[in-house]
């Protein structure tokens, strides 16, 4: 038995990257080292969207393990997987593109990478918090725009952003430890919600005298900045919507670089045109890119990007 063991550990495990193309956008990835761990097979697009060429590619390749990086597994495909595969890989932090139980339910481990761009999604809330303080995106539309005005009379408020409030939604993970690395020094003061009313155990801010654990009804009433840092589930879907909004100051500005669904478009629409705050910066979207028809391409209040928090 040892035996056999022994030679189906020295066997590499077959693997394919559905969609790797999506992690290795610049063609800039080595991946020998993994190479060297697996029998690799690249998929090289950015995404893979219909289930029966999903399904297709993993029963050739008869993979093992299946990676993927921000691509959805439909349920559909996942029930058609053939037995050989036992773990699926999201090449990034978020699970809400797999089927969990269902994949549990076939047996099949799934895994994450829980640290991967950490510090860049991090250092993109900041990024928008100091656009956001210096009207950055507002300056800069009008100067494009042919209007020097600016140059006189200020227009847009600006802000200093020491001793404001940076509330963060699910800021007790690693993301969120990181932002607050950041934030503290430049003197802010951090609201965290989260689902237990706690810090972890042995958290770095634990007890920290510029960190407060609140209620989420009370970090939004209060935050200068709010800043979604938490993962979309079945309990995060939609947790910002027209009556969160509503909380907010009218000075306050809205930034999500988690996942776009956990914000209701709809509904922030809706409160983007009646100005309810003062602006939202959205990396992450519910459909990524916004179809032409979205009325977010048409408000002046919201700022997107194109979802590059993580690509650095």
């Amino acid at each position: 038995m040892a035996f056999v063991a022994s030679r189906i550990m020295m066997r590499r495990p077959v693997a394919i990257f559905l969609n790797s193309s999506r992690l290795d956008y610049d063609k800039c990835l080595d991946f020998s080292r993994l190479s060297k761990l697996t029998d690799l097979t690249l998929n090289e697009v950015d995404i893979v969207t219909d289930a029966n060429e999903i399904v297709a590619k993993v029963s050739e390749a008869k993979a093992e393990i299946v990676i993927t990086k921000e691509m959805e597994i439909p349920p559909n495909a996942l029930s058609r997987f053939p037995p050989t595969v036992k773990f699926l890989c999201e090449a990034g932090t978020g699970y809400n593109n797999i089927p969990i139980k269902q994949a549990r339910e076939q047996n099949i481990g799934v895994c994450n990478i829980p640290t991967y761009s950490t510090e860049s999604v991090a250092h993109m809330v900041i990024t928008y918090i100091m656009n956001f303080s210096a009207a950055m995106f507002s300056q800069a539309r009008m100067m494009y725009d042919g209007k020097q005005d600016n140059f006189r009379v200020f227009q847009h408020p600006i802000y200093e952003i020491t001793g404001k409030k940076l509330g963060m939604i699910g800021g007790s993970g690693t993301i969120g430890t990181a932002v607050a690395d950041v934030a503290i020094p430049l003197g802010m003061d951090i609201l965290i919600s989260s689902r237990s009313g706690k810090l972890p155990p042995g958290h770095k801010y634990e007890n920290h005298p510029r960190v407060s654990v609140v209620s989420l009804d009370e970090l939004l009433a209060t935050s200068d900045f709010v800043s979604i840092n938490c993962p979309l589930n079945a309990h995060t879907r939609h947790t910002i919507g027209e009556r969160e909004i509503r909380l907010m100051k009218p000075t306050a500005f809205l930034i999500n670089t988690a996942r776009g669904a956990i914000i209701n478009e709809v509904e922030l629409i809706k409160c983007m045109n009646e100005r309810v705050i003062a602006g939202a910066g959205l990396d992450t979207q519910e459909v990524e890119p916004p179809p032409a028809e979205s009325d977010l391409w048409k408000l002046d209040n919201v700022f997107l990007t194109p979802h590059i928090g993580w690509r650095r």
